[in-house]
Parts: C-alpha cells; sequence; structure tokens
C-alpha cells in the first residue's frame, strides 16, 4: 500500500524560518531509516505559499491567486511517499518521526489503478502505465 503522509504547515514554516541543524540531522537520519527499510519512496519540504499559486476550476477561465495564503490547518509544508503493509505500519513509521510539540501530519492511501474499477478502461490503463 502507498500512502502520501502530508506534514502541515506552521507559523514558522509560512514565514521561511528554517529548521535548525539538529532537526535537519535527525530528520536526514529518520528518512536514512526508512530508505534502508524500503519504505520512503519520496521525501521533500515546500516553500511557503508566499512563494506559491493556487488555481481553481470553475466555468469559464481558471482563477489564479498567488500567495502567501491565509495561515489555517490545512496548508500543506512537506510530504513523505512510503510504501508500507497497512495503515498501522505507516502510522507505526510517522510516529517515530522526530517532530516537535505541536506538529502535524496526515497519512493518505494513494488509490491503485485497480481501486477504479470498470470507470478505468483498458485503454486508459495502458496510457497511464505508458506515462
Amino acid at each position: 500500500m502507498r500512502f502520501m503522509v502530508i506534514v502541515k504547515a506552521s507559523k514558522d514554516s509560512e514565514a521561511g524560518v528554517m529548521p535548525g541543524t539538529e532537526l535537519l540531522a535527525a530528520m536526514g537520519k529518520f528518512n536514512e531509516e526508512m530508505v534502508k527499510a524500503g519504505i520512503m519512496q519520496a521525501g521533500e519540504g515546500l516553500h511557503p505559499t508566499a512563494q506559491g499559486a493556487r488555481v481553481k476550476y470553475s466555468t469559464g477561465q481558471p482563477a489564479v491567486s498567488r500567495g502567501p495564503f491565509n495561515f489555517n490547518s490545512d496548508l500543506v509544508a512537506g510530504f513523505w511517499l512510503i510504501q508500507t503493509k497497512s495503515l498501522d505500519e505507516a502510522i507505526d513509521w510517522m510516529e517515530r518521526a522526530p517532530f516537535g510539540g505541536g506538529a502535524e501530519i496526515e497519512i493518505r492511501q494513494v488509490f491503485l489503478p485497480e481501486d477504479f474499477g470498470e470507470a478505468l478502461t483498458p485503454e486508459l490503463r495502458q496510457r497511464g502505465a505508458r506515462l
């Protein structure tokens, strides 16, 4: 099972405050453990929303707005893409992440092609496999 682990933004991450050496070292060690265990497929931190944009789709032309965006608990500061045998295993790994008080993550399962059933026709499956 593949999971995206979403690291929620904080006021510090949105202000562009970079983590200190101690946290970077602890995070590097944690990432290395996940790589050695065959769990981690990708993981990155994200710049603050001040350097980003949103595209909202409705009828007509998409509406683009540039950051910064108001701070709320839905903003994302980073992510991991991991592969584990179950949600419980993903949780076990993420409980070991070197975050301090107030940090929050969200773990979401990634869809597999078979999850879409008949709506994902053989032609669409082939296109996805080529990509």
